[in-house]
């Protein structure tokens, strides 16, 4: 059974409470434990969230070796930001797909560009939590 990493950035642990009107009233917990249910012995599916740019470089770095066959990755604000993860990105061999719950492109100009974009297997967003499923649904 294929591996699939949830890995997501700054603020996500907040889904659920923050801008509601933005990111809607379902937590994290609950789409992962919907995303669980509803790949149940298709898809082995783990998850982790860091507020840290660091510990999403270690993820992506650690991946491989914890057997992870592709990450789906909401960076949240490094998104527009990090190189670094870009890097980490591009120096593994497992399949990264990008995940935005809002339509970065219908946002702010700053949100409009993604550094981790081109580095990433594929992008998906402004679908809300939906975004995770399409993307898990990449790696079946």
């Amino acid at each position: 059974m294929r591996k699939i990493l949830i890995l997501n950035g700054p603020n996500l642990n907040l889904t659920g409470k923050r801008q509601p009107d933005i990111y809607g009233t379902t937590t994290m917990g609950q789409c992962i434990e919907a995303l669980k249910e509803t790949f149940k012995g298709r898809l082995d599916i783990d998850e982790f969230q860091t507020n840290h740019e660091g510990g999403i470089i270690d993820a992506i770095q650690e991946a491989a070796d914890k057997g992870f066959d592709g990450i789906v990755l909401n960076a949240g604000g490094y998104s527009h930001t990090s190189v670094a993860i870009r890097d980490a990105i591009s120096a593994t061999d497992i399949p990264v797909v990008e995940v935005h719950i809002s339509n970065i492109y219908a946002r702010e100009e700053f949100r409009q560009h993604s550094i981790i974009s081109p580095a990433c297997s594929g992008v998906i967003a402004g679908f809300g939590l939906k975004s995770y499923e399409l993307a898990v649904m990449s790696f079946i």
